[in-house]
């Protein structure tokens, strides 16, 4: 059997970027980063308030340096499926002590699909071609689920991740009982 593959998002399962602001969660560390993708975005939206002269801030982000190894350790492939595409590999992968890692590269525009499935699913699922995957993000509901159970010619577990306390050990264990559920 092929090995399947783990989508990681970034933000939600890595940085729990909806915890309360003044409340990092146990075990992750701050980083301040500047990417370039973020600062085009901030200096867009820094011009549309009337400041186009101002500085963007560095974005904060929360990173728990046990997820890499953690991670790795996994029975997956590992790829990013995150609006951070090749970013992740140069500012998230060396913050976590992981090598650099394929990325989804998103359809700009961004498909719109109906009946409240979020905007990656139908993406994440032609990317796989039937492959096994599990994908962690925060914005997966029921009906990402029913949408890949209808498109996808494989096993999929899409994962909900909590984005105010990130990826947890029961995450982990709920990821490596589905791969190892698999057999082969």
């Amino acid at each position: 059997m092929v090995r399947p593959v783990l989508l990681v998002d970034v933000d939600g399962p890595l940085n729990p970027d909806a915890a309360k602001p003044h409340r990092r969660p146990a075990g992750y560390e701050t980083h301040r980063l500047m990417t370039p993708g973020w600062v085009a975005a901030e200096r867009r939206r820094l011009a549309a308030w009337g400041l186009p002269h101002k500085a963007p801030k560095p974005l904060r982000v929360w990173l728990n340096p046990g997820h890499g190894p953690a991670l790795t350790a996994l029975p997956f492939d590992l790829v990013w499926a995150t609006t951070w595409e090749e970013e992740a590999n140069s500012f998230i992968g060396p913050l976590l002590g992981l090598p650099e890692l394929p990325f989804i590269a998103w359809s700009d525009p961004r498909p719109e699909p109906e009946g409240g499935v979020f905007w990656k699913t139908p993406e994440v699922v032609a990317w796989a071609r039937g492959r096994p995957f599990a994908w962690v993000d925060d914005n997966i509901t029921d009906a990402d689920r029913a949408w890949a159970r209808a498109h996808h010619d494989g096993p999929a577990l899409l994962h909900h991740v909590d984005p105010k306390v990130g990826l947890t050990a029961d995450d982990f264990a709920r990821l490596t009982d589905w791969a190892d559920g698999l057999g082969g």
